[in-house]
């Protein structure tokens, strides 16, 4: 998915989800939150706790 589709589902702009990738800034819980939903991922995956798709 492209930063800006994600920026769109979110509600925030492209260079808010660029800033996040590039970890100038971090989410706030409820976006990672929102996140993981959009992924079907878990918070542990978004998180980087555990490899996605394990």
């Amino acid at each position: 998915m492209s930063q800006s589709a994600l920026a769109k589902k979110l509600g925030v702009t492209q260079q808010c989800v660029s800033e996040w990738e590039l970890g100038r800034t971090e989410p706030t819980l409820s976006y990672l939150w929102r996140i993981a939903d959009i992924f079907d991922a878990s918070m542990d995956e978004v998180c980087g706790r555990k490899e996605w798709g394990c």
